[in-house]
């Protein structure tokens, strides 16, 4: 069973598609991280993400990068964003990530174009988004907690810009897919976020109609 998790950055996607691998047993792929590397390889490479070549000569990251604390930053994620857009960086990645997905027995992977590019015919596809001012919030937070310096109104705008850029992108935008179940996680606690995902997956996969949002 492959589920795909789809969704815009700060909207809990992460969070919800690591506890459904964790409930059906399933491993998981987060392929933001494939694309924050490929950001952070082409800068250290003295390369810019705007340009399609460099951008493209980031995907020669080592594997080992995937487990640098680095890329779970706000710099890492805006680097990501723009490196993206690029056909050639996302085509460069796509079986890699398609590989994941077909192994035996099924896994999860949450990104941006799951549902739609990498898995269409995933068991079940969930997009999860959420307010604007619901995902800022979670995000401050976070790196207060991290130790980071931020504002919320820069955060907000930060996010404004990266659902620009993945959702007006020619190639593989953020948009859910036409059998995509909407999950709203603007006043939800993570709990009840992850208890609404696995009754949409159930609902889904065992052949009832899943619930409305």
């Amino acid at each position: 069973m492959i589920i795909a998790v789809d969704g815009p950055t700060a909207s809990g996607k992460g969070t919800i598609a690591r506890a459904l691998a964790k409930h059906f047993g399933l491993p998981h792929l987060d392929t933001g991280l494939l694309y924050r590397a490929v950001g952070v390889m082409a800068v250290r490479l003295g390369g810019d993400p705007d340009n399609p070549d460099e951008a493209l000569a980031g995907c020669a990251f080592d594997d080992a990068l995937l487990n640098d604390d680095h890329l779970r930053s706000e710099m890492a994620g805006g680097l990501a964003s723009r490196a993206s857009r690029h056909p050639a960086v996302r085509q460069a990645l796509l079986e890699r990530q398609r590989a994941f997905a077909s192994q035996p027995g099924g896994a999860v992977l949450d990104g941006r174009d799951i549902g739609t590019v990498i898995a269409p015919d995933a068991a079940a596809k969930l997009f999860v988004t959420a307010s604007v001012a619901a995902r800022a919030a979670r995000r401050y937070h976070e790196m207060l907690s991290r130790g980071e310096q931020v504002t919320l109104e820069e955060i907000a705008a930060d996010l404004a810009a990266r659902d620009a850029r993945d959702s007006g992108r020619a190639v593989a935008p953020l948009k859910p897919a036409d059998d995509a179940l909407l999950l709203d996680t603007s006043d939800l606690t993570i709990g009840q976020a992850v208890q609404r995902a696995i009754e949409l997956v159930n609902g889904r996969t065992e052949g009832g109609p899943a619930a409305r949002p």
